[in-house]
């Protein structure tokens, strides 16, 4: 004897009754003959089922409910019918172009934080820390997407964002954070990962209060192949819409009531390189809730009721793992995430109209930026852009094009004397030496009063005495901006001897030579009046040392210490370099006889977050090239490129910003900076590696523990021995 469940077999029963019913009614429509009263109360009263009945159902139909390859193989012939030769299956896109263009510009202020890199390859069988690892990456990339959603669209300064991110475990259908499953040996059973509303009743999370679903499987780019596998994609697809009908069953039958539509729920799917979106909407209500045959009943449901809408499957990470925010692949990951949150949410306090609509004055801001900034002179590789109306990319101009003309006289030489007025009096000052960094042209001078004490002398110049004139603008700013550094700097009581000290600022009153004088014509000299700064200490530079065969192994641990040291003073004050380069390091001889290193030009510190820093192929942080602005370890970075090359590391020919970051993608990947490096020192090395893991990442650096490890590591040249450490 079968035995069914009370509600299943009263299903049974309503069925026949209601069969019964329908063939009467048909008799009598065609005898002329209506179903008396009786009949019909009858009818009535057998068709009334509960609502507490219906939501047992459900219930139990979701506890059968659980194995995703039976419903794949209802699926089969289904799947076979919507596709043809072999390629992907049509469906509707959830989201339209334009209104993808229209989120992306919402979302140009919206700030974006991935905390570790997805690993290049997912369920790699080399170890269980490479899953580990691309678990705990999706987490945070999941975790970093609604929270910067939920600031921009809903959140107010003071209120909690009521989500978070957690995993799934298939053996129990329970959720745990993805570090506590590996810490629990879960890894293996976990099948996918959700953003969750917090439920202080049920704290670990439950079905119904899934926001959103996403998978992480190692084969979503077969999706966009015309010859993927079959059963592959069938298997992608079909994942999905399992996991969506779970959650729609779950929402169905929850008494919290705190979603505003429970009839959709976009899944995503991921790997290490690529993502989509599936879409799925359906009313429940014309589910048959067969508890005998529940996928069946679940494929029959998907076939005929469900409307289905997937997105192409694009490129969400880079190589190195680092998300492209603002790639089409994640901006569908995105605007899926949008939409899911407005589920529980309704709709935001800012609109994505709202926020889009700044695009054009964010627009014309950057394109005056560029004009004023992205014009240097560069003898090393830094970036000159132009705009050229026949493409809309930003091209570098050639870099003989870039080079100072010279034949072009300089209007300072040697021997020539300035007078310079400060806040209190005017002193005079001889040039003794005249250099270029690559990017201006500034003098080593020294007192009269005090010929024996040499100082770096920096001089504007007004764009109406220069040709051309954005040789004088960038003068003129380095001045200006490195005055104002410096003066902060002095202003919070930053003492290191690692940083250069502000001697005197103010306007020249008076110069006593130049060429025109010579020639015996008058000189209305264009100098007096305008800005002029000089600082101490005086060395000679990282390229110079470079060509005298100076910079060894020694050199390079003593330096990175000491740079180290600056850019950690200068973060104590809330200030960043964001031009590290062989030129703005100089090795400075001490009274002692032994040799420090300072680090100067800081005409382009970052001082607030509108602050953006000059562009270098070759020494620039990838975030400065990607985003135009500094992460936390951008200066760092930029230090290993400078001790990479300094030390002999090949130079490649860069001619874009897109082959500068193909370059470090490469040389990272294949560790190519680290073994440079950890030929010269393990210490060097450690900290190569130490930088690689923190690119892209907010956490600072820590400059205390590599100070320490460094200072370890260098030659004492007062009793000629080295400290060994294991550091």
């Amino acid at each position: 004897m079968n035995y069914f469940p009370i509600s299943f077999q009263f299903h049974l029963n309503f069925k026949r009754i209601l069969k019964s019913y329908n063939d009467l009614w048909l008799t009598n429509l065609f005898t002329g003959v209506s179903p008396d009263q009786d009949s019909l109360d009858s009818a009535t009263q057998k068709l009334s089922i509960s609502s507490g009945d219906r939501i047992h159902d459900r219930k139990e139909f979701l506890r059968k409910f659980v194995n995703s390859e039976i419903l794949n193989a209802n699926l089969t012939d289904w799947f076979e019918d919507i596709t043809e030769n072999g390629a992907p299956p049509a469906f509707n896109v959830p989201f339209e172009l334009v209104d993808l263009q229209k989120f992306d510009y919402a979302l140009e202020g919206v700030p974006f934080q991935q905390l570790i890199r997805m690993p290049s390859a997912i369920n790699a069988p080399i170890s269980n820390n490479v899953e580990s690892t691309a678990y705990l990456a999706f987490e945070d990339f999941l975790h970093a997407s609604v929270n910067g959603l939920w600031e921009a669209f809903w959140g107010h300064e003071n209120d909690q964002m009521p989500f978070y991110v957690s995993s799934l475990y298939g053996g129990n259908s329970r959720f745990y954070q993805a570090e506590k499953a590996i810490a629990k040996g879960k890894l293996q059973g976990l099948c996918a990962s959700a953003i969750m509303l917090k439920n202080p009743r049920h704290p670990q999370g439950k079905w119904d209060d899934i926001v959103e679903l996403a998978l992480l499987r190692p084969d979503i780019g077969s999706l966009t192949s015309l010859n993927g596998n079959y059963e592959s994609q069938l298997s992608i697809i079909g994942e999905a819409l399992f996991f969506a009908l779970r959650v729609l069953l779950a929402r169905s039958i929850s008494r919290s009531h705190r979603h505003l539509n429970h009839n959709s729920i976009f899944v995503l799917l991921v790997d290490s390189q690529y993502g989509g979106v599936v879409k799925v909407e359906g009313d429940l209500n014309k589910l048959d809730l067969d508890l005998d045959s529940v996928y069946e009943s679940a494929a029959a449901w998907i076939k005929n009721y469900s409307h289905i809408e997937i997105s192409p499957v694009e490129k969400i990470w880079n190589k190195l793992g680092n998300a492209n925010w603002s790639d089409i692949g994640a901006l569908q990951v995105l605007y899926a995430t949008f939409h899911s949150l407005i589920q529980y949410c309704g709709m935001p306090k800012n609109t994505v109209e709202d926020l889009a609509v700044d695009h054009s004055s964010r627009l014309q801001t950057r394109r005056a930026e560029r004009h004023l900034r992205d014009t240097n002179v560069d003898g090393n590789h830094l970036l000159r852009f132009q705009h050229r109306p026949s493409s809309p990319e930003i091209v570098e101009l050639q870099k003989e094009a870039s080079k100072l003309d010279p034949k072009k006289p300089v209007e300072l030489e040697v021997g020539s004397i300035l007078l310079i007025e400060d806040s209190s009096r005017k002193n005079g000052y001889q040039i003794d030496g005249v250099l270029n960094d690559g990017e201006i042209v500034f003098y080593v001078a020294s007192s009269v009063e005090n010929p024996g004490k040499s100082l770096f002398l920096y001089i504007g110049s007004h764009p109406s005495h220069l040709e051309p004139a954005l040789e004088g603008m960038e003068l003129w700013y380095q001045v200006q901006r490195q005055t104002k550094v410096l003066s902060v700097m002095k202003q919070k009581g930053l003492s290191s001897k690692y940083l250069p000290r502000l001697n005197a600022s103010g306007r020249v009153v008076h110069h006593g030579q130049c060429h025109k004088q010579r020639s015996g014509r008058n000189c209305e000299y264009p100098w007096c009046g305008i800005p002029v700064l000089l600082t101490s200490p005086v060395g000679m530079t990282i390229p110079d040392m470079v060509r005298a065969n100076q910079f060894g192994p020694d050199e390079a641990i003593r330096c990175c210490h000491d740079c180290l040291s600056a850019l950690s003073s200068a973060a104590s004050a809330g200030i960043r370099h964001g031009d590290i380069r062989p030129e703005n390091i100089i090795c400075v001889n001490s009274s002692l006889g032994q040799c420090y290193y300072v680090l100067i030009g800081w005409g382009h510190a970052i001082l607030e977050d509108r602050d953006r820093p000059p562009l270098n192929l070759h020494f620039s942080s990838t975030s400065a090239l990607q985003e135009g602005k500094l992460c936390s370890a951008s200066d760092a970075e930029s230090l290993v490129y400078t001790l990479y090359f300094s030390s002999g590391g090949d130079l490649p020919i860069l001619d874009s910003v897109e082959g500068a970051l193909q370059w470090r993608e490469i040389s990272w990947s294949r560790r190519v900076i680290q073994q440079k490096l950890g030929d010269i020192s393990a210490v060097l090395k450690a900290f190569a590696d130490y930088v690689d893991s923190l690119c892209g990442t907010p956490y600072p650096v820590d400059y205390e523990i590599w100070l320490r490890r460094f200072k370890r590591h260098i030659r004492d040249d007062d009793n000629g021995k080295e400290v060994e450490s294991s550091g």
